[in-house]
């Protein structure tokens, strides 16, 4: 969620390096809050513990937290519960009460209150939390050439679905902030952007918008800039990512991302693979793939590819300033041949590995996805019947 807008901005003004102390297993670099550097994992007590210090630069078993009236130091083992304190607490407030009162009415027909209901859903056009899905319009309904492509990110090893589309608070000066605004919501009615999944145009702004990214492509005055950052070519300027995806989005500039070892790991997250694929990317050609990730990839319409060993972004010199052709007879595993086209007018042929595994996963690949798969499968039905 939001911080407090003065602890933020202090934040800001003394360029401080926060942590989270949390008892999820979300512990990405910046997942809870972009101004959170870092998370560390704790059980509940802890967290409670490291709330109350205020800081995690201190011995929690040895140090203060405080003192009584008397003077006497306020250690760990004085705030920490014991089994007992915990059952008594959890008897008295625990009820299955609570859980029937909430969930058994869920299931209940209440008489006279039934609402005719429509087989379609009524879209709302203004709404930033649930709008109709373009998988069917768009760049999605275009054949993908895999011709011509220019790389939307270079990128290290390890590259995280929360990389790819973070799901932390929305900050007003990013560009689903910028959209939400315009959009008429006030700033603390942001929430996350894990919230907006169901609005496809709050949520491709979060395409690569994690603040921790680094996009080898991303180089300004001779350094790599972290940040969600791309370079707009042939321009060669650095500009925000969602402006780079934009500018390739009006000109239907199909793209492709080019990355190290561990492409897509971490939570299994959907709109990883949704916000590529609606930006434009046609392909992913990568040392290595997380198997989920590599899975959704595919679901939409996006063709991963893998560079044989020995061969990766470094050995062939790539900057990002390329177009990329693929080519080949797609099959489960097939070798294909990536064409790199120098901005100098060199052409190199890269052997690469297609990472359609299955017959299965070539025909979701050729239908465009799993959607246009299922709707081919559902029309044909439909047609026999």
């Amino acid at each position: 969620g939001a911080l407090d807008p003065k602890i933020q901005q202090e934040i800001i003004d003394r360029d401080l390096y926060t942590v989270a102390v949390l008892s999820g297993n979300r512990n990405f670099d910046g997942r809870i809050h972009p101004y959170a550097k870092q998370a560390f994992l704790a059980s509940p007590p802890l967290v409670v513990a490291y709330a109350i210090a205020g800081t995690v630069r201190f011995d929690i078993e040895r140090d203060s937290f405080g003192t009584t009236p008397d003077g006497k130091p306020i250690l760990l083992k004085d705030l920490w519960p014991s089994d007992e304190e915990i059952d008594a607490i959890v008897r008295e407030h625990v009820k299955p009460e609570q859980f029937k009162q909430v969930y058994i009415p869920m299931f209940e027909r209440k008489a006279g209150k039934v609402e005719k209901v429509s087989p379609l859903y009524a879209w709302r056009e203004m709404s930033t939390y649930i709008r109709r899905p373009p998988y069917w319009e768009g760049a999605l309904a275009n054949e993908r050439t895999l011709k011509g492509m220019r790389p939307l990110a270079v990128l290290g090893d390890n590259i995280t679905t929360d990389h790819l589309s973070p799901s932390n608070a929305i900050l007003l000066d990013s560009a689903a902030g910028e959209y939400l605004a315009k959009m008429g919501l006030p700033e603390e009615d942001f929430n996350s952007y894990a919230t907006h999944r169901g609005d496809h145009l709050t949520a491709q702004r979060a395409t690569f918008a994690n603040p921790k990214l680094v996009n080898e492509m991303a180089v300004v005055d001779g350094e790599v800039n972290q940040g969600s950052l791309a370079r707009l070519e042939p321009e060669g300027k650095v500009m925000r990512m969602w402006e780079v995806i934009e500018a390739y989005m009006e000109r239907r500039q199909p793209l492709i991302i080019v990355a190290g070892a561990d492409y897509g790991q971490g939570s299994s997250r959907d709109w990883a693979a949704k916000g590529v694929r609606l930006a434009g990317v046609e392909a992913i050609v990568a040392e290595g793939f997380e198997r989920i990730h590599r899975t959704n990839l595919i679901g939409m319409g996006v063709l991963p590819l893998e560079f044989k060993p020995g061969t990766d972004r470094k050995t062939l010199g790539l900057d990002g300033s390329e177009t990329y052709d693929v080519v080949g007879t797609r099959s489960p595993r097939a070798d294909l041949t990536l064409v790199v086209h120098r901005r100098n007018g060199e052409t190199v042929e890269v052997p690469v590995t297609c990472r359609l595994d299955t017959a299965e996963e070539v025909m979701v690949y050729d239908a465009g996805g799993v959607l246009q798969r299922f709707a081919q499968d559902f029309l044909a039905a439909e047609n026999a019947a």
